[in-house]
């Protein structure tokens, strides 16, 4: 089975192609030790940074790698900045996320369901 199978998300890539994703400058390995790569950001502000490739009419985030709804994923996922990790996808803690929702639609994906999330491995309800 694949990745994508268990987590659809491994695979979307909507949110990277569709938000800017902006964070405190603090948050870059200029400043912090392992933080996100500051080669990889531009600034927005005296405070603020933004992933590279979010400005303009087709963002798409630089560490993004892949396909979008296909086989897309983080190159940076463990350094990816705070507002990436707090982005969750719609179901996946059990309640709707309508900016997931939206930004799969721009990509003509459908929107997650509750059982989106269920392991193919438990039983189903009932």
């Amino acid at each position: 089975m694949s990745a994508s199978a268990t987590n659809p998300c491994l695979s979307c890539g909507a949110c990277c192609a569709h938000y800017r994703c902006s964070f405190y400058w603090g948050e870059t390995d200029e400043v912090r030790p392992g933080g996100v790569p500051v080669h990889m950001t531009e600034p927005i502000g005296p405070f603020r940074a933004a992933m590279r490739g979010m400005s303009g009419s087709q963002p798409r985030c630089i560490a993004l790698a892949g396909v979008v709804g296909v086989s897309a994923f983080c190159s940076i996922y463990e350094q990816r900045p705070s507002v990436c990790q707090n982005f969750e996808p719609s179901w996946k803690m059990g309640t709707a996320n309508p900016l997931c929702d939206k930004a799969r639609a721009v990509w003509g994906l459908p929107p997650l369901t509750p059982e989106t999330w269920q392991d193919p491995h438990l039983p189903k309800a009932a």
